[in-house]
């Protein structure tokens, strides 16, 4: 729980979820796609990964063999990237890293629970996947320069429409909303509470107990199992109160008790090697109670009452709102249906009208929770897609079938061009 977070731009396949592996089985080579290879387990691990995310049974007829073709296309566009000489810089996959985490985090709940589910500390996460995210930025480098040319007319969608219209699903009721988030902060009896407790254990190790062992018994951390050995790591793995204390140290040094934005700390250096350091930490979270939630609640109720009175929810959002993503515009969530949310939440708003705004809702955000106003903007009722009043929609599905032809067809090219064995 001591790694930075940023925002998502990056998805793919890349840190597929562990708990998601198949089998353990006697890994061999199913394709062999210019110097990259495609391993069973490999293969395994993609079908159950759909599998899971599309609710589907992993052996649904077809599906092994689609996910076979989808890696040896990707590992065809990569070997291209290579002989185009496409670049990618060691900023941009650092980038890329900090965001795919960021994912998981949102997915999971908390960096505990990414580092528990993959059995590992964050900063280790980055560095083991560090090369095939290079080769996932080559892929999607070249990707996004093909499909950026590929434009779709008003003729191409009426075309489209005219082909597909008594195919196309109904689109369901649409909202158009914006809301406010806050997380519940811990009382300062809690916090006063969690800080004494740090303070206590770093007195003891300090008289003579073994770091590792308090880590085993208090640490609050994904590492605690490990003593809160963090491996190697390098500036730029840590948020920054927890950096500035960490490479101040000296090896053996145990520091003060350091707070940052997941709880109390005490951080060991174990050894220095050049701008890389080994640590071990122990955390201590200051949990919330009814009294926070109440204080989150009360908050959010004078919010609305502003908004009521005239204030605008959009600059309130930018004020108040505790959710990065949408704050800086004004809360928006843009147009979402039930696909896009989960049953609670439609069951929240389906009744607002145009303009209201609901009273405060808690939320669960992976393994955390929240709360939220929401302001109804817009509503649109389902209807079967129209060309004048759903263009943009079909834009969007008559360009996706054009750009799925057109990289079909360059996949088979590539086929004929770069060396290719499929084995299963």
């Amino acid at each position: 729980m001591t790694k930075r977070r940023t925002v998502l731009i990056v998805a793919g396949l890349l840190f597929a979820v562990p708990f998601l592996h198949a089998q353990t089985v006697v890994d061999r080579i199913v394709a062999v796609v210019d110097k990259e290879i495609i391993t069973e387990s490999e293969l395994n691990e993609r079908v159950a990964f759909y599998a899971y995310q599309n609710k589907l049974d992993p052996s649904t007829p077809g599906l092994r063999k689609q996910m076979l073709d989808n890696m040896i296309a990707e590992k065809l566009i990569l070997a291209q990237a290579i002989i185009d000489s496409v670049q990618v810089t060691d900023d941009d996959v650092t980038e890329a890293l900090d965001q795919q985490v960021q994912r998981l985090v949102h997915q999971f709940g908390s960096d505990k629970a990414v580092e528990q589910a993959y059995g590992k500390p964050i900063g280790r996460i980055k560095r083991e996947y560090r090369d095939e995210m290079r080769k996932q930025l080559l892929v999607q480098r070249i990707e996004q320069s093909r499909q950026s040319s590929i434009q779709v007319t008003a003729n191409d969608v009426a075309s489209f429409y005219a082909t597909y219209k008594d195919s196309l699903a109904e689109v369901p009721e649409t909202y158009t909303i914006s809301h406010i988030y806050i997380v519940p902060k811990p009382d300062t009896a809690v916090e006063r509470q969690t800080y004494l407790k740090a303070s206590a254990v770093l007195d003891s190790i300090r008289a003579g107990g073994d770091f590792a062992d308090f880590a085993k018994k208090y640490s609050a951390d994904a590492t605690a199992s490990s003593g809160g050995d963090l491996g190697w790591s390098k500036r730029g793995d840590f948020v920054p109160e927890f950096e500035e204390a960490l490479f101040g140290l000296k090896e053996g040094q145990v520091s003060d008790v350091v707070k940052t934005q997941f709880g109390y700390h005490i951080i060991q250096l174990i050894a220095r090697r050049g701008e890389s350091v080994h640590a071990r930490h122990i955390l201590f979270r200051i949990e919330k109670g009814a009294a926070s939630d109440s204080a989150a609640v009360r908050e959010l109720r004078a919010i609305r009452d502003s908004a009521l009175a005239g204030q605008s929810f959009a600059e309130l959002a930018k004020k108040y709102s505790e959710d990065d993503q949408t704050k800086p515009l004004g809360g928006d969530l843009g147009e979402v249906t039930s696909k896009d949310i989960t049953p609670e939440f439609e069951e929240e708003i389906k009744n607002l009208k145009v303009g209201e705004i609901s009273e405060p809702t808690k939320i669960a955000v992976g393994n955390g929770y929240g709360y939220q106003i929401v302001l109804m903007r817009k509503k649109i009722p389902a209807h079967m897609p129209t060309l004048e009043g759903d263009y943009k929609q079909l834009e969007r599905l008559a360009l996706y079938l054009k750009q799925t032809r057109m990289n079909n067809a360059w996949i088979d090219e590539l086929k004929k061009n770069i060396y290719l064995d499929v084995r299963l």
